[in-house]
């Protein structure tokens, strides 16, 4: 990864779904461009709008922010055409199409009817967006890559790779498919929690539905888990390997052991009981920033 491309996503971002604000009315929506325009001046290096974002989501984020990169977390290849993609990048002003970085993925299939031979789509997709007049090209958008052939066209045909849901074990790999020259950043959970059976409940809330999803459980299980760490919404070694679990300290030192493992950036995750997922968790974000605040 050059110099450039890591002082643009910087050391640590935040990944929400609540960032997409087409989710939500007119009050929601403005809740949104205040908390984004506040995580733009705590130095955040980049947000990640997650979800399967739409592109009017990411054009709100980027209008809303001065400085910093916004990302879609991951947009899902069977929901929007390269085209409806490729013009909503081309409307927006110069400034903001500069910070704007395009996450892709191919999502799940017992979530999309239509899915069908991951890997091939989305090399037609990428082709797609290169062919497109303007195109959106290499050095503005990322794969959600997991197994080793997608990590290995993300670092071929993107910056990299922002791989969802994994071990600091399978950043090491991931690395190592990638390359040194290619983006790795993974997404990090965060309960700040330092009741540690409570911290488990509620990661294991937000854990159900993603142990659902074959893409997940498959590569969880090529990284050593068993069916067993899935029972009950995951076994505490699971837990433990997947989320940060307690207060800064802790979450500093798991956002360690992802850098040493071979990551540019880690996006992390704010869960939390109240929403069982995030919401925007707008006090425990300043937390992490100023937990945060001798990061490059």
């Amino acid at each position: 990864m050059t110099s450039e491309t890591h002082r643009n996503f910087g050391r640590i971002g935040i990944w929400s779904s609540s960032l997409a604000a087409s989710r939500v009315d007119d009050a929601g929506r403005k809740a949104i461009e205040e908390a984004v325009a506040e995580l733009d001046e705590l130095g955040y290096g980049t947000l990640w709008i997650g979800g399967s974002p739409s592109p009017e989501d990411a054009a709100a984020i980027v209008g809303a922010t001065r400085t910093a990169t916004v990302a879609t977390g991951i947009l899902s290849i069977w929901d929007h055409t390269a085209e409806e993609v490729t013009a909503a990048v081309a409307a927006l002003p110069a400034e903001a199409r500069e910070r704007f970085v395009l996450g892709l993925g191919v999502s799940h299939g017992p979530m999309v009817p239509q899915y069908s031979k991951p890997y091939s789509s989305m090399v037609s997709y990428l082709d797609a967006l290169d062919d497109a007049a303007p195109p959106v090209g290499t050095g503005h958008r990322v794969l959600a890559a997991l197994g080793p052939k997608m990590l290995g066209l993300a670092a071929e045909r993107t910056l990299g790779a922002h791989p969802y849901l994994v071990t600091s074990e399978h950043t090491a790999q991931a690395r190592r498919t990638l390359g040194p020259g290619a983006l790795l950043a993974p997404e990090l959970s965060v309960v700040l929690d330092t009741d540690r059976d409570r911290a488990r409940r509620t990661a294991r809330t937000m854990l159900a539905m993603y142990l659902r999803l074959p893409n997940y459980t498959d590569n969880l299980l090529r990284s050593g888990f068993s069916e067993a760490d899935f029972d009950g919404g995951g076994s505490p070694r699971l837990l433990d390997a997947l989320f940060a679990l307690g207060d800064t300290e802790r979450v500093r030192s798991r956002v360690r052991e992802y850098l040493d493992a071979g990551a540019d950036h880690v996006a992390l995750q704010v869960v939390t009981a109240e929403e069982g997922g995030g919401g925007l968790p707008r006090a425990e974000w300043r937390e992490l920033a100023a937990a945060f605040d001798d990061q490059p």
